[in-house]
């Protein structure tokens, strides 16, 4: 059997786009876009715990349970992006370690 005769029987295989140079790939948003962006949302959860903090010190707040929960929220967020943080400074020091 020949691979010609091969290709034939499997339907759908078409030699041009398997030989062809991939199309490009959208353009989407840039690590730097991203990171900036998190860490803005880091920031606003941030300043939403600490006005939640002012909130509870100053007997103000309406609902004590939804205070809590920001303020837990941006523990969470903070202890993340730490972790996020500690994950690539790790991988920075790996490559920078390896041997060529």
């Amino acid at each position: 059997m020949k691979i010609g005769e091969i290709a034939h029987q499997i339907k759908g295989l078409n030699s041009d786009k398997l030989f062809s140079k991939p199309a490009e790939e959208p353009k989407g948003q840039s690590f730097s876009d991203i990171l900036t962006k998190s860490i803005g949302e880091v920031n606003q959860t941030q300043k939403d715990a600490y006005n939640a903090m002012e909130q509870i010190a100053t007997g103000k707040v309406d609902n004590l349970q939804k205070a809590v929960q920001t303020i837990e929220e941006a523990e969470l967020s903070l202890k993340l992006a730490l972790e996020v943080k500690n994950k690539a400074l790790s991988a920075y020091k790996d490559v920078m370690r390896m041997q060529i």
